[in-house]
């Protein structure tokens, strides 16, 4: 879902913890003046794509669209940096709604843990020795054994972060899929992965999970010692993402396609 920002009045402003968001936070406070987070309507996050997602945890279901502007590193989930008609730009930004994974996992111990994604649940093994996972897509198997490095669940939004650097499909941002990604598959060797629609739900059974010790990870939260892990989109649970308009996830998503 896309709308825009015409009533946007006032702004809060977070930043990463380095010197140039840190600048950047003042000089635009100081210019547009700042109101309490839960005062304001639109969340302005200055710094790297890092920090725009843990905004876009922090702030899910708040109705706030977050809008980000480069002051960190790749910044593919921020827009270029520029003090001047900051609000001028926001009320003009289109928004795109997501909604992130849940991954569900069971540890060793027999502990349920559970978080959300909005970019991916990645499985990834500890030790030296390549993780066996057995993978089955609503409730049907669909392969027995995949011995590899891990695999991953992707959205649309995650598809040009960790999965684009496994090899990994680019998905349009309104696509209703997700991507199934091994990393560093040895066998089967050809293997590259799977579309699979947004409802599906994907369970990873990890094989020999006391001698090949594998962790999961949905965005920044990691579960050690996993043996089964659960991944679904979770269509209860959104957050809002606002980009410039004629520079949104569309035309960001062409040019990554077209890149070379």
């Amino acid at each position: 879902m896309n709308s825009r920002l015409e009533s946007i009045e006032t702004l809060a402003f977070v930043a990463s913890p380095t010197d140039d968001a840190q600048v950047a936070r003042e000089a635009l406070e100081s210019r547009y003046g700042s109101h309490s987070l839960k005062a304001a309507d639109c969340i302005v996050a200055l710094g790297g794509d890092g920090l725009m997602l843990q905004t876009l945890h922090r702030f899910m279901n708040s109705g706030k669209p977050i809008y980000g502007m480069n002051r960190g590193s790749v910044g593919f989930l921020m827009n270029d940096y520029d003090e001047s008609g900051l609000l001028e730009r926001i009320r003009k930004a289109v928004t795109t709604e997501l909604h992130p994974l849940v991954m569900e996992a069971t540890d060793m111990s027999g502990h349920e843990h559970a978080a959300l994604a909005i970019n991916e649940v990645s499985l990834l093994r500890q030790t030296y020795q390549a993780a066996k996972l057995k993978i089955s897509v609503d409730g049907r198997v669909r392969m027995e054994e995949l011995v590899c490095d891990g695999v991953l669940v992707a959205t649309p939004a995650g598809s040009t972060a960790y999965n684009l650097s496994a090899h990994g499909p680019i998905l349009p941002i309104e696509a209703q899929l997700l991507a199934l990604t091994p990393i560093s598959a040895f066998r089967p060797r050809r293997w590259r992965g799977a579309l699979l629609p947004n409802r599906a739900r994907v369970e990873i059974e990890v094989l020999e999970a006391d001698k090949r010790p594998v962790s999961a990870a949905a965005d920044h939260t990691e579960i050690r010692h996993v043996t089964r892990v659960m991944v679904h989109e979770d269509p209860k649970n959104s957050s809002l993402i606002a980009f410039d308009d004629g520079h949104g996830w569309d035309e960001r998503i062409l040019s990554e396609m077209f890149r070379y």
